[in-house]
Protein backbone atom coordinates (compact mmCIF):
# COMPACT_ATOMS: atom_id res chain seq x y z
CA UNK A 1 0.00 0.00 0.00
CA UNK A 2 1.10 3.72 -0.93
CA UNK A 3 2.06 5.34 2.61
CA UNK A 4 2.47 9.15 2.12
CA UNK A 5 5.30 10.62 3.97
CA UNK A 6 4.94 13.66 5.58
CA UNK A 7 1.82 14.93 5.22
CA UNK A 8 2.17 18.40 6.03
CA UNK A 9 5.71 18.80 3.83
CA UNK A 10 3.42 17.71 0.87
CA UNK A 11 1.35 20.52 1.69
CA UNK A 12 4.14 23.27 1.57
CA UNK A 13 5.41 21.62 -1.66
CA UNK A 14 2.43 22.14 -3.02
CA UNK A 15 1.06 26.03 -1.75
CA UNK A 16 5.11 26.53 -3.34
CA UNK A 17 4.39 25.25 -6.30
CA UNK A 18 1.34 26.34 -6.82
CA UNK A 19 -1.06 23.62 -6.79
CA UNK A 20 1.49 21.59 -9.14
CA UNK A 21 2.67 19.41 -6.58
CA UNK A 22 -0.85 19.30 -5.65
CA UNK A 23 -1.74 17.22 -8.36
CA UNK A 24 1.06 14.73 -7.77
CA UNK A 25 -0.91 14.28 -4.69
CA UNK A 26 -4.08 13.86 -5.88
CA UNK A 27 -3.35 11.54 -8.54
CA UNK A 28 -1.67 9.17 -5.46
CA UNK A 29 -4.26 9.44 -3.42
CA UNK A 30 -6.89 8.17 -6.56
CA UNK A 31 -4.28 5.59 -6.95
CA UNK A 32 -4.11 4.35 -3.50
CA UNK A 33 -7.58 3.96 -3.64
CA UNK A 34 -7.99 1.93 -6.65
CA UNK A 35 -5.14 -0.13 -5.80
CA UNK A 36 -5.51 -0.91 -1.85
CA UNK A 37 -9.77 -1.67 -2.67
CA UNK A 38 -8.49 -4.85 -5.77
CA UNK A 39 -5.46 -5.55 -3.09
CA UNK A 40 -7.60 -6.48 -0.14
CA UNK A 41 -10.34 -7.87 -2.41
CA UNK A 42 -7.60 -10.14 -3.96
CA UNK A 43 -6.97 -10.84 -0.42
CA UNK A 44 -9.92 -11.57 1.21
CA UNK A 45 -11.04 -13.51 -1.67
CA UNK A 46 -7.87 -16.28 -1.53
CA UNK A 47 -8.41 -16.16 2.71
CA UNK A 48 -11.85 -17.13 2.35
CA UNK A 49 -11.35 -20.11 -0.55
CA UNK A 50 -8.76 -21.51 1.04
CA UNK A 51 -10.29 -21.30 4.61
CA UNK A 52 -13.59 -23.04 2.54
CA UNK A 53 -11.19 -25.72 1.03
CA UNK A 54 -9.64 -26.69 4.61
CA UNK A 55 -13.26 -26.66 6.42
CA UNK A 56 -14.17 -29.38 3.60
CA UNK A 57 -11.05 -30.85 4.11
CA UNK A 58 -11.93 -31.22 7.81
CA UNK A 59 -15.05 -31.82 8.02
CA UNK A 60 -16.95 -29.26 9.36
CA UNK A 61 -18.26 -27.16 5.83
CA UNK A 62 -21.81 -27.90 6.82
CA UNK A 63 -20.95 -26.56 9.99
CA UNK A 64 -19.51 -23.41 9.00
CA UNK A 65 -21.34 -22.84 5.94
CA UNK A 66 -23.61 -19.54 6.99
CA UNK A 67 -20.49 -17.60 7.90
CA UNK A 68 -19.60 -18.31 4.71
CA UNK A 69 -22.37 -17.26 2.75
CA UNK A 70 -22.11 -13.89 4.83
CA UNK A 71 -18.56 -13.76 3.61
CA UNK A 72 -19.73 -14.32 -0.01
CA UNK A 73 -22.06 -10.74 0.41
CA UNK A 74 -19.64 -8.74 1.91
CA UNK A 75 -16.90 -10.18 -0.96
CA UNK A 76 -19.66 -8.94 -3.03
CA UNK A 77 -19.35 -5.50 -2.18
CA UNK A 78 -15.93 -5.57 -1.87
CA UNK A 79 -15.57 -6.47 -5.94
CA UNK A 80 -18.43 -3.80 -6.44
CA UNK A 81 -16.03 -0.89 -5.17
CA UNK A 82 -13.00 -2.52 -7.61
CA UNK A 83 -15.31 -1.55 -10.17
CA UNK A 84 -15.93 1.68 -9.80
CA UNK A 85 -14.73 4.33 -12.08
CA UNK A 86 -11.21 5.34 -9.93
CA UNK A 87 -8.75 5.37 -12.68
CA UNK A 88 -5.94 8.02 -11.23
CA UNK A 89 -4.64 8.41 -14.89
CA UNK A 90 -8.28 9.70 -16.33
CA UNK A 91 -8.87 11.69 -12.54
CA UNK A 92 -5.12 13.46 -12.91
CA UNK A 93 -6.90 14.83 -16.75
CA UNK A 94 -9.87 15.74 -15.10
CA UNK A 95 -8.37 17.40 -12.54
CA UNK A 96 -5.91 19.72 -14.24
CA UNK A 97 -9.10 21.19 -16.22
CA UNK A 98 -11.48 20.97 -13.42
CA UNK A 99 -9.14 22.28 -10.68
CA UNK A 100 -10.31 22.12 -7.50
CA UNK A 101 -13.82 20.77 -7.73
CA UNK A 102 -12.67 17.57 -9.54
CA UNK A 103 -10.32 17.29 -6.45
CA UNK A 104 -13.23 18.06 -3.84
CA UNK A 105 -15.55 15.81 -6.04
CA UNK A 106 -12.05 12.99 -5.76
CA UNK A 107 -12.25 13.52 -1.83
CA UNK A 108 -15.72 12.69 -1.79
CA UNK A 109 -15.39 8.95 -3.65
CA UNK A 110 -12.37 8.22 -1.65
CA UNK A 111 -13.85 9.42 1.99
CA UNK A 112 -17.31 7.03 0.71
CA UNK A 113 -14.90 4.35 -0.33
CA UNK A 114 -13.22 4.11 2.86
CA UNK A 115 -16.33 4.18 4.74
CA UNK A 116 -18.29 1.09 3.01
CA UNK A 117 -14.37 -1.00 2.69
CA UNK A 118 -13.34 -0.31 6.63
CA UNK A 119 -17.24 -1.45 7.66
CA UNK A 120 -17.33 -4.54 5.14
CA UNK A 121 -13.42 -5.53 5.37
CA UNK A 122 -14.13 -5.43 9.18
CA UNK A 123 -17.19 -8.13 8.56
CA UNK A 124 -15.59 -10.27 6.84
CA UNK A 125 -11.88 -9.73 9.15
CA UNK A 126 -14.75 -10.78 12.11
CA UNK A 127 -15.97 -14.29 10.23
CA UNK A 128 -12.73 -15.43 9.17
CA UNK A 129 -11.46 -14.62 12.71
CA UNK A 130 -14.38 -17.09 13.88
CA UNK A 131 -13.97 -19.79 10.93
CA UNK A 132 -10.06 -19.97 11.33
CA UNK A 133 -10.35 -20.27 15.06
CA UNK A 134 -13.19 -23.45 14.09
CA UNK A 135 -10.02 -24.24 12.16
CA UNK A 136 -7.51 -24.61 14.82
CA UNK A 137 -5.87 -20.79 13.80
CA UNK A 138 -5.88 -17.77 15.37
CA UNK A 139 -6.66 -14.34 13.87
CA UNK A 140 -6.81 -10.85 15.68
CA UNK A 141 -10.55 -9.53 15.60
CA UNK A 142 -11.29 -5.91 13.96
CA UNK A 143 -11.24 -3.01 16.37
CA UNK A 144 -14.74 -1.41 15.40
CA UNK A 145 -13.88 1.86 16.70
CA UNK A 146 -11.12 1.84 13.67
CA UNK A 147 -14.26 3.46 11.58
CA UNK A 148 -14.29 6.58 11.45
CA UNK A 149 -17.48 7.57 9.31
CA UNK A 150 -17.78 9.96 6.51
CA UNK A 151 -16.94 13.61 6.29
CA UNK A 152 -19.78 15.63 6.68
CA UNK A 153 -19.15 16.79 3.04
CA UNK A 154 -21.46 19.81 2.75
CA UNK A 155 -19.99 21.49 5.88
CA UNK A 156 -16.39 20.47 4.71
CA UNK A 157 -17.36 22.73 1.07
CA UNK A 158 -18.73 25.31 3.05
CA UNK A 159 -15.86 26.08 5.00
CA UNK A 160 -13.82 25.73 1.79
CA UNK A 161 -15.57 28.61 -0.27
CA UNK A 162 -15.64 30.95 3.11
CA UNK A 163 -11.97 30.60 3.14
CA UNK A 164 -11.33 31.14 -0.03
CA UNK A 165 -10.25 27.61 -0.37
CA UNK A 166 -7.58 27.60 2.47
CA UNK A 167 -9.49 24.91 4.23
CA UNK A 168 -9.00 22.80 0.82
CA UNK A 169 -5.75 22.52 2.00
CA UNK A 170 -6.54 21.12 5.56
CA UNK A 171 -8.72 18.46 3.64
CA UNK A 172 -5.98 17.39 1.24
CA UNK A 173 -3.30 17.01 4.30
CA UNK A 174 -6.43 14.90 6.33
CA UNK A 175 -6.75 12.70 3.14
CA UNK A 176 -3.49 12.01 3.63
CA UNK A 177 -3.47 11.01 7.23
CA UNK A 178 -7.00 9.25 7.65
CA UNK A 179 -5.66 6.88 4.49
CA UNK A 180 -1.92 6.19 5.74
CA UNK A 181 -3.84 5.10 9.30
CA UNK A 182 -5.96 2.75 7.06
CA UNK A 183 -3.78 1.05 5.48
CA UNK A 184 -1.15 0.48 8.18
CA UNK A 185 -3.85 -0.46 10.57
CA UNK A 186 -4.54 -3.11 8.04
CA UNK A 187 -1.18 -5.12 8.31
CA UNK A 188 -1.25 -6.51 11.31
CA UNK A 189 -4.42 -8.43 9.83
CA UNK A 190 -2.17 -9.37 7.06
CA UNK A 191 0.53 -10.75 9.09
CA UNK A 192 -1.34 -12.68 11.10
CA UNK A 193 -3.60 -14.40 8.07
CA UNK A 194 0.18 -15.41 6.71
CA UNK A 195 1.02 -17.46 10.06
CA UNK A 196 -2.27 -18.85 9.78
CA UNK A 197 -1.99 -20.51 6.15
CA UNK A 198 1.59 -20.83 6.43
Amino acid sequence: DYVFEGPGLNIFLTLITCGIFGLYLFYQLMRRDQDHLRRRYDLFDAANTYAWERANAAGLADELRPAFERNANHLEVMRRQTTEFRDPGIWLIISIFAGGIAQIVGFVFIDQDLDTHDRTEGALEDELATIYARLGKSLPRPDPSRVKGKHSYPARIIVTILTCGVYFYWWLYDMQVEGNQHVVGSWPFEDALVLAVS
